[in-house]
Formats: C-alpha cells, structure tokens, sequence
C-alpha cells in the first residue's frame, strides 16, 4: 500500500534499527493495518506529499508496520499511545528513540492544524527541534515510559475468593443495551465471545440478552444485508452506520455464535431461527464469494473504502443505497418494496443522502432473497474494495472451528471442505516445525506465530478432526499445543503472547483480555481443553487448569472483556455441579448424519464430538469394538449406554450423572 510513497519506509527489522542507530535519528514509527480508513486517509494526505515525505526523509528513520503481522509491536507501543494520549487508534504515530524506546505518540494527524490539533508538518518539525535541542529530556521520558511498560503486562490481581460466574454473567448482563442490543454505547462493537458466555448458562434472561443482541446486529447497517458478513463496529448505538471495514475474524467469530444461538431458539420462533439461519447462510457465502483464495486460506479482510464513477475514495459508498438506486435495480414495484424494508431514506440514514441497509419487519423470505440477489448482482458493478491477501494464521483458525459448527448443524458437506481446504493451507504453507503467523501467496512470512496463533490453529485442527474422525488433524493440533506450551509459558501457569525466542523488545507483551478476539491466553485454553479431551491428556487440562486462574482478575475486574475466560469458567463451573464436559463418539461413516447432526446441536458448550465409521482410531475412546451406528457419551472413564434415540441421547448429554 505505501510502497510509492515518497516516504523512503523500511520495514520493521535489524536493518532499520542499526540504520537509526547509526545515524542517530529518531523513529518515525507508522502502525496500520490495510483496511484501515483513517490509514488510507493519513496516507493520501500526508504520506503522498512530497514536502512531508523531504521532512521525514531528512530528519527521521520511517518505519511501516502491519499491526495483524506483528501484534507484539503493535501491542507495546498501543500501551504508550495510550499512557501518553489517554486514547489509541489507527493509524498509531509514535516517535522512538533509535534503539526502539517510544518517547512521543498519537495517532491520525491531518494535514492542516484543525482545531486543537496540530498538522502532521507541525509535529513533525516540533520532534525534530526537540530531538537536535533536548535529546537528553527525550532520552529520559523514553527510558520513564519503557520501564512503566515493562511492568504493566500481566495478568489483572484477584482477590483470591472463590468466583462467581453466575455473577460475573449477571454484571455482563446489566450492561445490555435494552433498547438497541449489544453492550455498552457509541462506538459499539459485536461482542461474540459474550455471546457465547451467555449462551453457555441457558436460563430465560441470559437467552433474552444473547438473542436480542444477535437479532438486532443482525438488522443493522451493520450487517451487510444483501451480500452477507458484518463489518467491523457500529459508529452509533443503534447499529445503523459502520465503520464498513469488514474483518475475517469478526466474522469468524459471529458465525460461531450465531450457529450456537440458533441452537438455543425454541422451535415455536421460527422467524428468529430464519434470521439467524439465514445471517449463518449469508456469512458462509461472503467468506467463500470474497475472502477464499486459491490456496484454500481466506484473505484477512476487505477495506472500508471503494471508488466512485469518477475515482474518488469514499468510506461505505460500494454498500449503500437511495431510493432512486433501487428502482434502477429492481423496478418501481419491488424498489419501493426494497425501500420499506431496508429503511432506503429520501434524506438517507449515512451520508451524501445514502443509505445502510437495515431490515425491517418480517419480510416474506422469497421475496427478500430474490430482491437481496439481484441487489448483489448490481452491487458487484460497482467498484469493490480492495482486498488484503495475506492469510492469517489464528484468524484462519477461528475460521475453521466455525466453519465446522456450521458445517455440522445446518448439514453442510461444503462448508465441512472449506475448513479442510483451510486447515490444508495452513499446515502446508505455514508450518515447518514453527507455526508461522501469515503468509501471501502461499509464501509464509519469517514472523513465527503468537500465543493466538497456536491457539487458534490448533482449535480449529482439533475441531476438524472430531467432525472428519481423522486423527491425523488431532496429532497436528497437539504438535502445535506442545510446541506452544514450551514457547508460551510464564512462571505462574499462564501464557506470554510472544515465544521466548521472539525478538526481544523492551517489553514481552502478555494481555490476558479479549478485544475483538480471544487474548492468546483464552486461545490456548479452549483449544488444550479440547485436545485434553479427544486425545485423553489429562496433563494438557492441567495445563488450562492453570492458565485459567491467570484470568480470574480479569474476570473480577472487567469482565466485558473477558468473554472467552467467561464460557471457559462457566464450562468448569457446570462440572463442579456434576456436569462435567463430554466426549460423544457417534459411529457412523457420514460425519453428516441425522445422528451427528444430531449431536452437534444438542450437545452443552464444552462438549468433544467425534464422528466416524467402525474401527476408526486415534481418539481416546476408540471405535473399533463399536460396531453399530449410535452414539457413545463418555465422561472421563464413564459411558452412558449407546443409543440412536434422539431423546436418549439429549438425557446423557445433559445428565449431571459424573
């Protein structure tokens, strides 16, 4: 993206820190990402000009950095945005001494002084008077700030009582947005993995928060109504305006809550079993009509911005809407039906007299696919936004365990192949004897991967392999759990974020909380739990035993952040009360079968499911002495009785029997 700018970038590594160093020169540190509107836009404004590139070029070592190949640097210096400015964002502007020590930041800078803010010329020439004039007051606030830093990863303090995750779940659930859905206010992010949490207890309040909030993303602007998927935050509470960006890993993410959340809606709603089938249905198709490469990897997002008919760049402009717009695509009839029920505005609900489109009502399905169809084709005219190729490991990960929850509750045999073709693409072009965070074009990038990655990964191998019954994929997975135990561990049973033998920075990032994704900590568990359970490795459940505990703080604390830690301890809660996670072994030659299927849907958050022929082995409770087409539910060393019947079934996977 920024290789014709003026700026003479380098890329983070050895030979732009001993360039820095040798010439005495600060850091002009840039941290973005591709689909990043505010870094397409610092770009075009300030990045271009050959006045700012003759400034920065003269005066500075300037250094790109992709935050989603290297979040460990994008870690350490967000926390020095964040302690110096109060904020943070993209793009990230840190200025750094030359061995890398942060000593100013902020982020977006325009290109003229606006209001309060100075233009990016100003900082610029304001940096370099203070580094000629007062290198040593640099030099100590640098040295202040790395040291604070280094101190402030690690996990939140507990109080060392006895958590209560029923209550912890209720303080989640005070913070629902009764009136719009979703937690909290403006800007407002889908919040997955709280999902799931609430998912997990099952009772009436919590299933009301889950599914209103599901339901109303599921409406807003947010989600893009005609061509699937979700883009990656709300600008307002009402979840009508994104910020269109659109991210594999949120929907990674919403495709595995939205498939657990149709598991929970009574069959006497069918509109909101319709909804939410068809938001899974429309994610399934975006990921495969736009993200999938040839490699059977997904690329890792599409950008905000697209063009106009005369080559402008406009943030939203390739999803919105007027009403004349429709008519011209679908006739005055069905126009004027597509306006009503996408809420298509004569003034417009974005800008410039746009509009998101929303769902409105209960619109007949027939008509609303045939209308979104065409839409789809019209749309596809349009200038689309550029795509990032690069393959991310853990966001692939995500991807293939969602892929298989979906694959096997809705009975889609496709879906169950783009998680193989996936999970295939990443043993071949990731992995030799390291896990390698992303790759481009089937070649793998030098940066090894994050505590995420290996989580991630191995998650989505293991998932693979009970849906498939191939061991193969569960060997993988605990290669890369073993691999990451040695890499990852911290003195207190918890997991840093970067290996041991990662390049050393002036901090070891390790952030025990969820942003859009699981922290790499949270990672490791769900995917150690799960192999634990498949491979019957009790040491690896030790193992997330006592990473969990290096999440009770966060989960005492703040745990709107911590919605993962959240479904893990009340995983581990249900088994204190006699509900202890299971493995349900169903023998049958297609891993799609009603009785799979079956499983799958009914089977409590927690629970391993393996399916395949007699005689398939390399589990822990093996298949060769079971001959007939049930289903076996085993708890540690004890198995219900196996049964084909759907109601018996149902009673052993939820029997609180030990």
């Amino acid at each position: 993206m920024h290789a014709d700018n003026p700026i003479d970038w380098r890329e983070w590594g050895p030979d732009a820190l001993a360039e820095a160093q040798d010439s005495g020169r600060p850091i002009l540190l840039s941290i973005g990402y591709a689909a990043c509107h505010w870094c397409h836009v610092m770009a075009h404004e300030s990045f271009s000009d050959p006045a700012v590139a003759a400034i920065v070029n003269a005066n500075f070592v300037a250094i790109k950095v992709d935050r989603e190949e290297r979040p460990d640097l994008d870690a350490i210096y967000m926390k020095a945005t964040q302690a110096l400015t109060g904020s943070g964002g993209w793009p990230m502007t840190v200025f750094a001494t030359p061995d890398g020590r942060p000593f100013f930041a902020g982020t977006y800078y325009p290109p003229e002084r606006t209001g309060g803010m100075p233009s990016f010329t100003e900082v610029l020439e304001a940096i370099d008077t203070a580094w000629r004039q007062r290198r040593d007051e640099a030099d100590a606030s640098a040295n202040a700030i790395a040291a604070h830093l280094a101190d402030s990863f690690g996990p939140l303090a507990t109080t060392g009582e006895r958590l209560d995750v029923w209550g912890v779940l209720d303080r989640v659930s005070a913070e629902f947005d009764p009136i719009h859905g979703g937690f909290g206010t403006a800007p407002k992010f889908p919040a997955p993995l709280l999902v799931d949490a609430l998912l997990v207890k099952g009772e009436p309040g919590s299933l009301d928060v889950a599914q209103r909030t599901l339901d109303a993303m599921a409406r807003g602007g947010i989600h893009d109504q005609i061509g699937g998927g979700f883009a990656r935050y709300s600008v307002d509470a009402a979840w009508v305006v994104p910020h269109f960006e659109k991210m594999l890993y949120d929907n990674a993410l919403l495709l595995g809550a939205y498939t657990r959340g149709w598991r929970r809606v009574p069959d006497h709603d069918p509109v909101l079993r319709a909804q939410f089938e068809r938001v899974v249905r429309g994610i399934v198709g975006w990921l495969a009509r736009d993200l999938l490469l040839p490699s059977g990897g997904f690329a890792s997002s599409l950008d905000a911005d697209s063009l106009d008919a005369h080559g402008r760049q406009h943030e939203g402009i390739y999803y919105c809407w007027t009403p004349e717009l429709l008519t011209d695509a679908l006739g005055p009839e069905d126009g004027a039906w597509a306006a009503e029920v996408f809420h298509v505005t004569t003034t417009g609900t974005f800008e410039h007299g746009l509009s998101t489109l929303q769902l409105r009502g209960n619109p007949d399905a027939a008509r609303l696919a045939s209308v979104s169809e065409r839409l789809l084709a019209e749309r596809a005219e349009r200038f689309a936004p550029a795509r990032d190729d690069k393959v991310i490991a853990a966001w692939n990960g995500w991807v293939i365990d969602a892929l298989v929850w979906a694959a096997e509750v809705f009975g889609e045999p496709g879906w169950l192949e783009l998680a193989r073709g996936a999970a295939e693409c990443l043993w071949r072009d990731h992995w030799d004897c390291r896990l390698h965070r992303s790759s481009l074009a089937g070649v793998a990038a030098p940066v090894t991967g994050f505590a995420e990655d290996y989580g991630a990964v191995a998650l989505g191998f293991a998932r693979l392999a009970g849906a498939l019954g191939d061991a193969e994929w569960l060997r993988r997975a605990e290669t890369l759990l073993e691999q990451a135990l040695e890499l990852f561990a911290a003195d207190d049973g918890g997991f840093y974020d970067a290996a041991a033998d990662a390049e050393e920075l002036f901090a070891r990032p390790r952030d025990t909380s969820d942003n859009p994704t699981p922290s790499g900590t949270s990672a490791l568990v769900a995917a150690l739990r799960l192999v634990a359970l498949l491979a019957d490795r009790p040491d690896l459940a030790s193992w997330a035993d006592a990473a969990a505990l290096t999440l009770r703080g966060l989960l005492e604390q703040a745990p709107r952040f911590a919605g993962s830690a959240l479904v893990d301890a009340l995983v581990a809660d249900e088994a204190r009360t006699g509900l202890r996670p299971a493995v349900a072994v169903v023998v049958a030659s297609d891993p799609l079968g009603e009785l799979s299927r079956a499983t799958w849907r009914m089977a409590p958050i927690g629970t391993a499911v393996v399916t395949g022929p007699a005689g398939t082995s390399g589990f822990a409770h093996h298949f060769e002495d079971r001959t007939r087409p049930d289903a076996y539910i085993c708890r540690g060393t004890t198995c219900f009785a196996p049964t084909s019947d759907l109601t018996e079934l149902r009673t052993a996977l939820w029997s609180r029997a030990n």
